[in-house]
C-alpha cells in the first residue's frame, strides 16, 4: 500500500507541477492590445475577402469559357466530319465519273478501230476490184 500511496502522491505532484508550469507560460505570452486584435482580425477578413472573390471571378470565367469552348469544338469537330465526308463523296463521285468517261472513251477508241478495219478491208477490197 505504501507503494501505491507514494505514486498517488507522485502523480498528483506531477499534476500540480504541469499546471503552474501552464499558468507561469501563459503569463510570459504577449497578448495584443484590443486595437491590435481589430486591426488584425480586419486584415485577415480582408484577405479572405480578396481571395473568395478571386476563385469567385476565376471560376466563374472558366465556367463561360468552358461552355462556350466546348461548344465551339464540337461545331468545329462536327463541321470537320462533314467536310471530310462530302469531300471523300465528291472525290468517289469524281472518280466514278472518271470511270465512265475512260470507259466511254475506251469504247469509241474501240468502235473507231473497228470502223477503221472495216475501212481498210472495204479499201483493199475496191483496190483489188478496181486492179482486175
Amino acid at each position: 500500500m505504501a507503494q501505491k500511496d507514494k505514486k498517488e502522491i507522485k502523480n498528483n505532484k506531477d499534476k500540480t507541477s504541469f499546471f503552474k508550469s501552464f499558468k507561469a507560460e501563459l503569463k510570459k505570452v504577449v497578448w495584443p492590445t484590443p486595437k491590435q486584435l481589430f486591426n488584425n482580425t480586419i486584415a485577415v477578413l480582408t484577405i479572405v475577402l480578396i481571395t473568395a472573390t478571386i476563385v469567385f471571378v476565376l471560376d466563374f470565367a472558366f465556367e463561360v469559357l468552358n461552355e462556350y469552348g466546348i461548344d465551339k469544338i464540337k461545331q468545329v469537330v462536327s463541321n470537320s466530319a462533314e467536310n471530310q465526308t462530302t469531300d471523300e463523296q465528291n472525290k468517289t463521285d469524281t472518280n466514278n465519273e472518271n470511270v465512265e468517261d475512260n470507259n466511254e472513251i475506251t469504247e469509241n477508241n474501240q468502235e473507231n478501230n473497228e470502223n477503221t478495219s472495216e475501212n481498210s478491208s472495204e479499201e483493199k477490197n475496191e483496190a483489188t476490184n478496181n486492179g482486175q
